[in-house]
């Protein structure tokens, strides 16, 4: 069962990791859930299912969806390996992105991105920005990355593995789950590596070593300058590859960026059946009709 959002300070403003939400739609739908054009639209599909799904559990004052390039350009000047691996946007998902913001915006769903960065340094930022007028922030993805934002103000609506409902994560989920708070989220990432982003971490140091090394010193910085005491593996890991570390961890470290969190505006159910139904998703669009005529908008 989905854990209903427990946010203090009024209705929270959602925020949507929106390249996660369509790879992960178009590679768990079929392609053959096709449009009107005769396209397939299953990214688009699954996407608008789970943010109809997070607006009705959670009621948010505004919607924002949030885009961005797939490799933020400060991020491959620290480490040039970072994403490399990651194989081209097949063509028929890329075009369902071309066409995406435009239909979110027909639900009355704001979209932002900002050149340069990636999708998760806008979430953070616009997490941040609410945070200082006073409100609540609900950031939806898959990126675990995405765990350094929580906070009194911030929470994080993850959406794992398909078949499994979302759950919202507090800061003390997030410590339970990761062995060190929120803050230390990109130190920890710096330590053990991330593979999905091709970032190796220290070498012969794993999940659980590294977040007991945090624990005992309190940041990776406080680490490497006293690793006196620690395994003769894990001092020379960290001596050795110091540099390296200190660049991981400010690559795993979302940038600030200059956002304005959007005004109240609640989902137009009638304009997104509408929208649904010209993009040729007809069972959505009488789900969405449905919700419309139930909340008399």
């Amino acid at each position: 069962m989905p854990r209903k959002s427990a946010q203090k300070g009024g209705a929270p403003l959602l925020a949507a990791d929106t390249p996660y939400l369509l790879y992960r739609s178009f590679f768990a739908l079929p392609k053959s859930i096709k449009g009107a054009t005769g396209a397939p639209v299953n990214a688009l599909l699954g996407a608008i299912n789970a943010l109809v799904q997070a607006v009705e559990e959670h009621s948010p004052r505004a919607v924002v969806l949030t885009f961005g390039q797939d490799a933020a350009d400060y991020r491959v000047d620290l480490f040039p390996g970072y994403h490399a691996e990651r194989p081209p946007m097949p063509e028929e998902l890329a075009a369902q992105w071309n066409v995406a913001p435009e239909l979110f915006e027909m639900f009355g769903w704001s979209v932002y991105e900002r050149p340069g960065y990636e999708a998760d340094d806008v979430l953070g930022s616009l997490a941040l920005a609410e945070a200082e007028r006073g409100g609540q922030s609900l950031l939806m993805t898959g990126d675990r990355d995405m765990y350094q934002c929580v906070g009194d103000s911030c929470r994080v609506l993850y959406v794992g593995a398909r078949g499994k409902g979302p759950e919202v994560l507090d800061a003390a989920e997030v410590e339970s789950r990761y062995g060190v708070p929120p803050a230390l989220v990109p130190d920890l990432i710096a330590l053990r590596g991330d593979p999905s982003d091709g970032i190796p971490g220290a070498r012969g140091i794993g999940p659980k070593t590294a977040a007991e090394l945090l624990r005992r010193h309190g940041s990776l910085e406080a680490a490497l300058e006293n690793p006196i005491g620690e395994t003769k593996r894990v001092m020379h890991a960290l001596r050795e590859q110091a540099g390296e570390l200190r660049a991981f961890k400010d690559v795993a470290t979302l940038r600030r960026l200059d956002v304005e969190p959007p005004p109240d505006a609640p989902t137009n159910w009638a304009a997104g059946a509408a929208a649904a139904e010209a993009f040729g998703m007809n069972a959505l669009a009488r789900r969405l009709a449905g919700i419309a005529e139930a909340r008399g908008a």
